[in-house]
């Protein structure tokens, strides 16, 4: 049911901004490109996850393990990124409103969208590599339900000193980064709210923010707690339950958080189920 919302949501999105021109804004070009990334890393795990559930056979490729890696690490961090660079579209939006076509322009979006996807590929590609150096000898159960950093380190039969570096310092950077520069865009938003004059628009602007506070911390906390523990048999179990918010979870409430709360979104939806509802009845009528 979480893959179904997931799916629903994601592509619905998409689908929806896609088709609007006038959504074509920046707040919802980098919206566009979030939906893409959870819609995309949902589906390297989710669809093999759900038939090891009703399958005797939980087997894996060492080829198709490594993919699996590498593609859900690069949505995974590409996201972080671009969550940041949403949250600074919002910092321009509403502390620097005269300028925000200017600041944000076309040219901006752009550079940041690709930026935030080489991240994604650059730092993916140092974990894989190291990861493929690794050998595996005969233990060869992956406690886990997908192919991630920390479970298959503990497979690994030579030194895995070099990867528990890589992991401390891309993951470190990937996790700080972010959370720091969020952090400071959202303090400056919220400083800019509550010289809002009127309640209803402090409360509207409040209450918009702290879904989307809600949704950073579980992503990106969780994600904290899996990569940046000490790994062992005990904590990978903690680790397991950590990973399905930043996995299953996120993924399921960023389209509705920053869809339901959203009255552009809203609105375009109601108007083009209305032009599908009265198309269907146009089609009706001229078979009648």
């Amino acid at each position: 049911m979480i893959y179904i919302v997931t799916m629903v949501g994601n592509l619905g999105l998409i689908i929806l901004i896609g088709l609007n021109s006038h959504l074509h804004i920046p707040m919802y070009y980098f919206l566009f490109n979030l939906s893409f990334i959870d819609l995309c890393y949902s589906s390297v795990f989710t669809p093999k996850m759900l038939m090891n559930f009703v399958s005797k056979d939980n087997i894996i490729s060492y080829v198709g393990c490594m993919t699996q890696l590498f593609f859900f690490l690069f949505f995974v961090i590409s996201e972080c990124y671009m969550l940041t660079s949403m949250a600074y579209d919002r910092y321009v939006a509403i502390c620097n409103p005269l300028l925000y076509k200017v600041t944000m322009s076309h040219q901006v979006c752009s550079l940041l969208t690709v930026a935030a996807y080489m991240m994604g590929f650059a730092r993916t590609s140092a974990h894989t590599g190291c990861m493929l150096r690794l050998m595996f000898c005969n233990v060869n159960i992956i406690n886990h339900y997908l192919c991630d950093i920390l479970p298959l380190l503990q497979l690994s039969c030579t030194s895995t000193y070099v990867n528990e570096v890589v992991v401390l310092i891309v993951v470190g950077i990937n996790i700080t980064v972010p959370s720091f520069t969020i952090l400071i865009s959202y303090v400056f938003i919220l400083t800019n709210i509550f010289h809002i004059k009127t309640a209803q628009g402090r409360s509207k602007a409040f209450s918009t923010c702290s879904f989307h506070i809600i949704a950073l911390c579980l992503f990106l906390g969780s994600a904290a707690f899996m990569y940046l523990k000490y790994s062992s048999s005990g904590s990978m179990d903690l680790g397991k339950i950590s990973s399905v918010f930043y996995t299953n979870v996120v993924p399921m409430l960023n389209p509705l958080i920053y869809s339901l709360w959203n009255k552009d979104i809203k609105v375009t939806l109601q108007k083009t189920l209305l032009k599908i509802q009265s198309r269907n009845m146009f089609s009706l009528e001229v078979i009648m």
